[in-house]
């Protein structure tokens, strides 16, 4: 396996640079923006480590999702100059994250397993029945929105009142991302279910372009924004009460979190083994999402000089 890894997408001649905690952004002055997925890895707020090719899963990942998508909702997309860049429309991002779930599942502070486990049962503006067990399906899907923390920052949960009474979007704009978000999550579970696989959760990032349209931004049902489930081993598994097979950064996060507090401790260095292993499980990921083969990097040029060519056109 090529260990090269992209860290850093700082380009210099592009201008206006915001480092997310994945991806390098740029925004071009004729309303472009472009976005260079690296592989760093984050969760728990925090960057955890960098695992290679895990950029380019993501960019491909998402392409293959936004084409399978676009007659259900509009989409950022204008085009695709290398296999880690997207160039998009900017847009004006909503300031709350719309995140469906089917399964009572999750490992972070806002999941409806941490909340359900430590008692409760009314949250996000929905109530959940007692006697849910760890990992089973829900009555229905639900949206779980959050705020938008800013980096090292805590996402909080929101009802759908809370979204338009403290004016963070009006009734109509909500209405119409939970709407496109239900719709895009269940074309996700119908064609992951072609797959042998189970679309568990997952995280849409919506924005609103010139014309007051709500348009689909970032990235769709890869490794990184869902989680989902081997669906030929899931029943069994869940009848014994063991961890689902899954393919997604939950990999490393439950590493992670077998180890420390991951919200408080220091992370504990993650050995070498587990960020290739974990790339692995990102290519296997794609394969199995998209039925495509992985096209792997030509060997020898660094990853960050082929995106400056490719972006030369740009400059």
């Amino acid at each position: 396996m090529d260990i090269q890894v992209l860290q850093d997408a700082t380009i210099p001649e592009l201008p206006n640079h915001y480092r997310g905690k994945v991806r390098d952004n740029y925004d071009l002055p004729d309303g472009r923006r472009i976005l260079i997925a690296t592989d760093r890895l984050s969760a728990f707020d925090r960057i955890l480590a960098a695992i290679p090719l895990k950029g380019q899963v993501l960019t491909q990942t998402a392409r293959y999702w936004f084409e399978a998508t676009q007659d259900i909702c509009p989409n950022h997309v204008l085009a695709y100059p290398d296999p880690n860049v997207v160039v998009g429309q900017r847009l004006d991002i909503l300031p709350v994250e719309v995140v469906v779930r089917d399964y009572l599942a999750g490992t972070t502070a806002t999941s409806i397993l941490t909340l359900y486990k430590a008692g409760h049962r009314d949250m996000y503006g929905v109530r959940l029945p007692d006697g849910l067990r760890e990992n089973q399906r829900l009555p229905d899907p639900i949206i779980t929105p959050t705020t938008k923390a800013a980096d090292g920052g805590h996402d909080e949960p929101l009802t759908p009142d809370e979204i338009v009474g403290r004016g963070l979007l009006s009734a109509e704009r909500w209405k119409a991302a939970s709407d496109y978000a239900l719709a895009l999550f269940a074309r996700g579970q119908s064609i992951a279910a072609q797959r042998g696989l189970i679309l568990v959760d997952t995280k849409y990032e919506f924005g609103v372009d010139a014309s007051g349209r709500v348009v689909l931004a970032d990235e769709i049902h890869t490794p990184d924004s869902s989680r989902y489930w081997l669906q030929k081993s899931y029943a069994d598994r869940f009848e014994r009460g063991e961890r689902p097979e899954s393919f997604d950064k939950d990999f490393v996060r439950n590493w992670v979190a077998a180890r420390c507090d991951p919200y408080k401790d220091p992370i504990p260095d993650i050995p070498a083994q587990v960020v290739l292993d974990t790339s692995q499980v990102y290519i296997n990921a794609f394969e199995t999402i998209t039925g495509r083969t992985f096209q792997r990097p030509a060997p020898g040029e660094p990853v960050l000089d082929r995106i400056r060519r490719n972006l030369a056109a740009y400059f």
